[in-house]
């Protein structure tokens, strides 16, 4: 259609509600009057010099996503590394080294501050270089400008300003928000992709208003002039408010003109726009919003130890300084060799307050190693090299798309040891949001032999059942002869199993037609038309065919369509009605060609289909309709939506095939299909004109209840309904998805699915996913009925919602089976109520008791609200996992948000932590990369306080024996690189690399996994058990060194000469494999030192 040609004949399109307002007489103009706060924004169109003249200083269309700027960076770096307060604490220390009472030079206090904020800060900068990198090659995009006299010519995007007049070509994104003024179509449509912005892959219909739709070519913009009046910058991606005023007109405008920044140029050759809002101002940048801040359990804890240790610090000082104060005062006039009568304020007993005080400054000096201060950035590069092996993991690496796993935060790697609820969506996330049209009901009439993957799950476990049942018979030693009972049950068993298993007539081997796994040679090959209902089944197939707002691609190879779709359903629908002879062929803005072959001969009709109005799905409508225009003249409204929502608006004469539609309907969800239900309403021309009367009054009103109104007159028309059927389609499982679930029950983790299925739907699901498991024991709480929702108040269906888990929960206290295992299904109207202040407590005590969760009919809201009950209601860690837009706020909301990379676009995925391709992935994630990192960074923590306080602690001994001097015992250089050169390495080799068990030992036993929810490396016994160890440790080596050196170097203590202790076993502690490094380090450099630094001073 838009291949280098123009559409000749000018199409009415303004008639579809689904792609905006109507298109006016221009004396029925309603423009909004735009007054008031919100509405200041002016642009003038192709008039760069009036925007100078008038001072609209609008900002550019350059953006910036980085942290930091040149400016800013030194100042907020800064105040983001002395937020910790161990820094804070260190450079309090660093500035009062400078004074006479500091026990080190000010180079050994300051060089270490300086190297590990500065190696922070280095790294801090690196991270948001790529940023800058990634902004810069975004704002020097090339976008084609109007640059005066009709030419047009390349200009990059930061230079684009409000008012300019861009021309955008096909699979190009959009610089900046812009008014849409022509296209290649001649009716001025256009077709977008809006991934990058809602995370949806179906393409969206834009179009022109008509008066602009002249303005085709790059001539005609010589003299365009224009004005636009709207809204301000705000961040609501579905509605704008504007006029546009042109040629002594004013139109109004709607989010159908917009075309947004980001999202991106399909099926069309170009377009020209005018640009409205830039850079910042656009809507997508309004939307940026940043991430929320995550911290790990660990990481937070860790800060009640280094508050803990500075507790302790304090209490030796303060015991220093009392030990000081009681030498000074009573011994230290009586010490000659200290020339009492010249001593300096900080030793002198007659001003012992301020000697005391003098003193405990400097012993918070001292002491201060018991504080380590490179254990920040010691677990920030841990942390990015174990993000790297998750990074590089093959194992979870997806060869079908080529996408690895993806560490997207290393600030939570420990995190993933510690899950202990798993919060899920269901499609796209556990199945492959690809749906194959499997059964279909039509005129009370089920077709379609093929069994779903529900069906052969459960035909499997029958079997393991009869198998088990075989060999407990076996084992009694008399048997009657003759059929018993139970012998006729088993065989009537059998037969089932029989059906659904093996093939009918060969029809069970799928064909390979993405989208269509229907077999029945009762409607394949032109054979509907032998049957007695052939009108109803024709009716039905055209539904299919025409009631839809896809797209078709044509292949002019294989002379086959292709189609984009809003939904994999509804694409499913239009593969169905194909391989019926039902082929949706070609749309234009007013009309759908179909190509059908009514016979079994093959020939071939175009019939066309005029459409009048579209009124479009929504998830509160849960339908949408199609009015048509046949080319008898016969009007139709064609509906598909919802079972309960269709069969509400059924006619009297319409429910025909209601009963056994109904039947066929709960067959489907049973194994695990979802359906929707086909209808129909014949109208008149005077029926229709003053509906559309209304419809059109309805679409030109502009403001508040504009969509009241619309969708007031819709619901009107959607009455009176006459049912033709249903289809049925399955969406597949991910691969492995099964066997991943089992083995995150077998290591202990709660799952909760959320999904808007229906009950029966999810329970069928669950048990082919093994989230439901045979003999596990279901409780289902929901209200009664749509119409006790509606007739009983909102406290009596409280109260029947809490009867209902009062009971459940005194069910699962009676149960004397200590194996017995639980599972809460609850739906979207029941969790409403669940959800609320004086209901979500004992709703969420029942559910923690339950193996598994699974939530029906929810909403996006009501996934975030249900991950923060579960989040802040049990205080343990939770994990969100999910593919589309709709899973965003679950994903933010949770401890650890996991995206999957799949068909509903990336929106999950840039708002998670972590990201993978496929749900079976999660199991490694956790099981193994988890229960690693977890282990790692809790050892690694606990080893670093055990080598720092044994050091610190030997400072503490030395004080008693030098009378409490504040005389350090180790050199300043030992200072400066204990912590940051001498020891670091055995420390970081364990983060990194320590294993405690393989990953197959870890995959093969899933239990291991246990270890991190219950910290068992990491609680407060386990942490005061090596602070323990410390203090003994650090006692013990001290006097082996200090009576040592009393026994051999007596002579040399008192002739002043330095002596220099062998620490070795401070930095080596419990870790029998680090002493190695560690020895070759220290001792390495020990040598250089007493060989070296002698000599030299």
């Amino acid at each position: 259609m838009a291949r280098g040609r123009r559409i000749r004949a000018r199409l009415r399109w303004s008639n579809l509600y689904t792609f905006g307002c109507l298109r006016p007489n221009i004396s029925e103009e309603v423009p909004h009057p735009l007054q008031g706060p919100g509405y200041s924004r002016t642009v003038y169109c192709n008039q760069p010099q009036v925007h100078e003249r008038r001072s609209l200083f609008y900002c550019k269309n350059n953006i910036s996503t980085t942290k930091y700027n040149a400016i800013m960076f030194f100042p907020k770096a800064l105040f983001e590394q002395f937020r910790r307060v161990a820094n804070i604490y260190f450079l309090l220390a660093a500035c009062l080294s400078a004074s006479p009472i500091s026990p080190f030079s000010a180079l050994s206090m300051i060089a270490p501050l300086v190297f590990v904020v500065g190696l922070s800060m280095a790294k801090e900068a690196l991270e948001d270089s790529r940023r800058f990198l990634q902004d810069v090659k975004v704002n020097r995009r090339k976008a084609s400008l109007h640059r005066g006299n009709g030419v047009f010519g390349l200009r990059s995007w930061q230079k684009i300003m409000v008012g300019d007049i861009v021309k955008v070509e096909k699979d190009q994104f959009f610089p900046a928000d812009l008014l849409l003024l022509s296209s290649s179509y001649e009716d001025g449509i256009c077709y977008v992709e809006t991934m990058n912005l809602d995370g949806e892959t179906n393409l969206k219909l834009k179009r022109s208003l008509e008066a602009t739709l002249s303005l085709d070519n790059d001539g005609a913009f010589k003299d365009f002039t224009g004005t636009i009046r709207c809204e301000d910058p705000n961040p609501n991606l579905y509605t704008f408010v504007g006029n546009f005023e042109y040629d002594r007109q004013v139109y109004p405008l709607d989010p159908g003109h917009i075309l947004l920044r980001d999202s991106k140029l399909r099926n069309t050759e170009y377009v020209y726009g005018v640009v409205i809002f830039t850079g910042h101002d656009s809507k997508v940048m309004q939307n940026s919003t940043k991430s929320p801040s995550k911290r790990s359990t660990i990481e937070k804890k860790m800060d009640h130890i280094i508050y803990t240790l500075f507790t302790v610090l304090i209490l030796i000082s303060f015991i220093s300084s009392i030990g000081f104060v009681v030498k000074t005062k009573y011994q230290a006039p009586d010490w000659w060799y200290l020339r009492p009568d010249d001593i300096e304020y900080q030793y002198d007993p007659r001003k012992i307050g301020l000697a005391g005080m003098s003193h405990l400054i400097t012993a918070l000096i001292l002491y201060g190693y018991l504080i380590p201060i490179s254990l920040y950035v010691s677990i920030e590069i841990v942390k990015v090299l174990q993000a790297t092996f998750i990074n590089q993991d093959l194992q979870m690496y997806d060869e079908d798309t080529g996408t690895p796993a993806e560490a997207r935060t290393s600030n939570l790697n420990e995190e993933l040891g510690q899950v202990d609820t798993i919060l899920s969506d269901k499609t796209g996330t556990l199945t492959c949001n690809q749906m194959d049209f499997l059964k279909c009901s039509i005129a009370g009439t089920s077709y379609g032999v093929r069994s779903s993957e529900v069906e052969l799950a459960a035909a499997k476990q029958m079997a393991s059942d009869l198998d088990e049942e075989d060999s407990d018979l076996s084992n009694f030693p008399m048997q009657k002869k003759g059929n018993a009972p139970w012998e006729n049950v088993r065989r009537d068993e059998e037969i089932e199993l029989e059906t659904v298993v093996t093939s009918k007539g060969g029809e069970d081997q799928r064909p390979s037609i993405k989208g269509f796994g229907f077999a029945d040679s009762r409607l394949m090959d032109g054979n509907w038309s032998k049957d007695p209902n052939a009108a109803v089944i024709l009716l039905f197939f055209r539904i299919l065919a025409v009631c839809h707002t896809a797209i078709p691609e044509l292949n002019e190879e294989s002379d086959s369509c292709t189609y984009e779709a809003e939904s994999p359903d509804e694409g499913a629908f239009l593969v169905a009605a194909r391989e019926f002879g039902f082929e949706f062929y070609r749309r234009t803005q007013s009309t759908v060609v179909v190509r059908e072959r009514l016979s079994a001969s093959g020939q071939v009709v175009e019939r066309e289909y005029k459409i009048l109005n579209l009124l479009e799905f929504t998830s509160k409508r849960k339908r949408m309709s199609v009015i048509v225009r046949d080319e008898e003249g016969n009007i139709i409204l064609l509906c598909k939506g919802a079972d309960s929502i269709i069969f509400d608006r059924l006619s009297k004469n319409g429910k025909k095939y209601l009963d056994a539609t109904s039947r066929h309907l709960n067959e489907y969800g049973e194994v695990g299909l979802r359906t929707l239900a086909l209808a129909y309403r014949n109208l008149d021309e005077q029926e229709y004109s003053d509906w559309n009367d209304e419809f059109q009054k309805a679409k030109t009103t502009v403001g508040p209840v504009r969509d009241a109104m619309l969708e007031k007159v819709s619901d009107s028309m959607e009455r009176e309904l006459i049912l033709v059927g249903a289809t049925a389609v399955e969406d597949k499982l991910q691969k492995g998805v099964p066997q991943c679930i089992d083995k995150l029950a077998q290591a202990g983790l709660k799952i909760w699915v959320l999904t808007g299925d229906k009950m029966e739907t999810a329970i069928n699901i669950g048990f082919s996913c093994s989230l439901l498991r045979q003999g596990m024991k279901q409780i289902c709480i929901s209200t009664a009925n749509s119409d006790s929702v509606i007739n009983d108040g909102k406290e009596v269906i409280k109260d029947n919602i809490l009867t209902q888990i009062t009971n459940a929960s005194q069910l699962m206290k009676l149960e004397k089976d200590p194996h017995a295992a639980f599972a809460l299904i609850i739906d979207g109207k029941t969790l409403t109520y669940a959800l609320e202040d004086d209901v979500k407590h004992q709703f969420l005590a029942l559910a923690v008791e339950c193996a598994s969760v699974i939530c029906c009919r929810v909403s996006p809201k009501q996934k975030a609200l249900v991950t923060r009950l579960v989040k802040e209601g049990t205080g343990k860690t939770t994990l969100a996992i999910g593919d589309g837009a709709n899973d965003v706020g679950m994903i933010q909301e949770a401890d650890i948000g996991v995206g999957i990379s799949g068909v509903e676009g990336m929106q999950a995925v840039m708002a998670s932590d972590f990201s993978i391709a496929q749900f079976r992935f999660l199991e490694r994630l956790l099981v193994v990369h988890g229960h690693w990192c977890y282990k790692r960074i809790a050892q690694m923590i606990c080893y670093f306080f055990y080598k720092n306080i044994a050091f610190g602690l030997t400072i503490f001994y030395f004080e008693a024996f030098a009378g409490f001097s504040g005389q350090s015992v180790y050199d300043d250089w030992y200072m400066i690189l204990f912590n940051v050169v001498l020891t670091s390495l055995p420390v970081i080799s364990l983060g990194v690399f320590e294993q405690d068990v393989p990953s197959e030992v870890c995959l093969q036993f899933p239990a291991l996994y246990q270890q991190g929810p219950k910290n068992l490396f990491f609680d407060w016994y386990r942490i005061l058990g090596w602070m323990g160890n410390d203090c003994r440790h650090g006692c013990c080596w001290y006097h082996n060194v200090h009576l040592h050196h009393l026994g051999c170097q007596l002579p040399d203590c008192l002739n002043n000469e330095p002596f220099y202790m062998d620490t070795t076993p401070l930095c080596v502690g419990q870790h029998s494999q680090l002493v190695p490094l560690s020895l070759i380090i220290w001792h390495a450099f020990s040598s250089i030192f007493q060989d070296c630094i002698p000599n030299i001073g």
